[in-house]
């Protein structure tokens, strides 16, 4: 504080006394701005002032500071103003903002004419008070607790059955495809001879069927992809819905099974209605028709994907077959695509399982359907749950009420989803 301007470099010495000294790029005496206040009038009457705006009062120095205080006369520098701007760091207790005195300032107090650009520059670089980093700390927080999207292939890196590298690209393709085979949901109109309800009929039947010889889930839903391609296609009298019903199932076999079912195996389970020339007429009817098709994304292609979004342990995974394969035997589900299907299957199965509503974003991202777009299907799907005990079609509720199953029939339906459309 005591230093001479010679030595300190901070300090510009005063240039043609008789213009107005200059300090950095302004003059006094010369030009006199709206924000800064001439010394002559500082000096006079310190006592009763009023108060300037640009005056700060600055904390007195105390006893042990033996460096006396600065002559009002002294020009700031900004090597100065920059003390004053940091001086929250030495004076812990003066954190606050500096107030304007509302009486007069003593002689003894260090007066300093501050540029106010200069001084709000210097006061946005103090530290922010402790309420608003508390403030923010909530902020952050809160953020932390926000649902992330989860990386499902993480853990199948070092598979190569995972194909973690193209797996993304596989499941584009069968979204793509999916709309490319998209079977007509009113195609039963023009068949002259079968309705929805013996349709219904057949597939539950081939249902138990399945369950019967063991065989693979992929199995069952190319099964009934066949019947609804061909069926669409081709006119079937219904003395002929179950050939054609048996005949699917043994191409599924043939495309999917290591071992499969022989064609007298087949005709024993019709009860010998057909022989076995006729099935195999059927089969290359069937064959012929579809063109040798038999690559087309089912339901079960999506629902192991998105159960594994969803990261479901195995009740919840057999709770979503079961749904899933009521909605096999229902006509009306047609008009769903099988990405949308196994979504929605899984969504009702989780409302079920957990008893609310549960849909995370990581489901959303790899189903790319939200949870209102799914609503309306799984109200669907709910109401094939109540009413799969009932009736004649009771084949998948009888499948899934037993111990291989894990009595997952016996599970109550999501009756929320219901109350909320009246």
């Amino acid at each position: 504080m005591g230093v001479s301007n010679e030595n300190n470099p901070s300090m510009i010495k005063p240039r043609n006394v008789q213009g107005g000294a200059e300090l950095g790029y302004r003059k006094f005496g010369v030009e006199t701005r709206n924000n800064r206040r001439a010394l002559s009038v500082i000096n006079q009457n310190f006592v009763g002032a009023k108060p300037y705006p640009c005056v700060v009062n600055k904390r007195g120095l105390s006893d042990t500071n033996k460096n006396p205080p600065v002559p009002a006369h002294r020009p700031i520098t900004r090597k100065f103003a920059a003390q004053i701007a940091n001086s929250k760091q030495h004076y812990p207790e003066e954190n606050k903002k500096p107030k304007i005195a509302a009486e007069g300032l003593s002689v003894y107090e260090d007066v300093a004419i501050v540029d106010v650009e200069e001084y709000e520059a210097a006061a946005k670089d103090q530290p922010v008070p402790m309420s608003l980093e508390q403030t923010q700390m909530e902020i952050e927080m809160e953020d932390t607790f926000e649902e992330s999207v989860i990386d499902i292939d993480s853990n199948d890196a070092k598979n190569p059955l995972a194909v973690v590298d193209y797996v993304e690209d596989l499941y584009a393709y069968y979204s793509k495809m999916e709309g490319c085979s998209r079977i007509s949901p009113d195609y039963i109109g023009q068949q002259f001879d079968i309705n929805e309800r013996m349709r219904s009929i057949l597939i539950d039947w081939l249902i138990e069927v399945h369950h019967k010889f063991d065989l693979k889930e992929e199995t069952l839903f190319l099964t009934v992809n066949l019947i609804d391609r061909f069926l669409e296609k081709q006119s079937v009298v219904r003395k002929k819905l179950q050939l054609v019903g048996l005949v699917a199932m043994l191409l599924a076999c043939k495309y999917e099974e290591v071992s499969l079912p022989v064609v007298d195996d087949l005709v024993v389970i019709s009860d010998k209605a057909y022989t076995r020339k006729e099935v195999l007429e059927m089969e290359k009817l069937m064959l012929n028709t579809l063109q040798f098709n038999m690559s087309v994304p089912t339901p079960y292609v999506f629902m192991r994907r998105f159960l594994k979004a969803a990261q479901s342990d195995k009740k919840l995974e057999l709770l979503s077959f079961f749904l899933i394969e009521l909605c096999l035997v229902e006509y009306e589900m047609l008009k769903f695509p099988p990405s949308f299907i196994a979504a929605a299957a899984i969504y009702t199965a989780q409302c079920t399982f957990y008893g609310v509503k549960q849909w995370s974003k990581t489901c959303e991202l790899h189903t790319k359907y939200s949870e209102d777009q799914l609503l309306e299907c799984s109200r669907l799907i709910t109401g094939f749950h109540q009413k799969a005990a009932t009736g004649k079609l009771t084949g998948v509720h009888r499948k899934y009420n037993t111990s291989k199953f894990g009595y997952v029939a016996k599970c109550e339906p999501a009756h929320f989803l219901l109350v909320q459309t009246r």
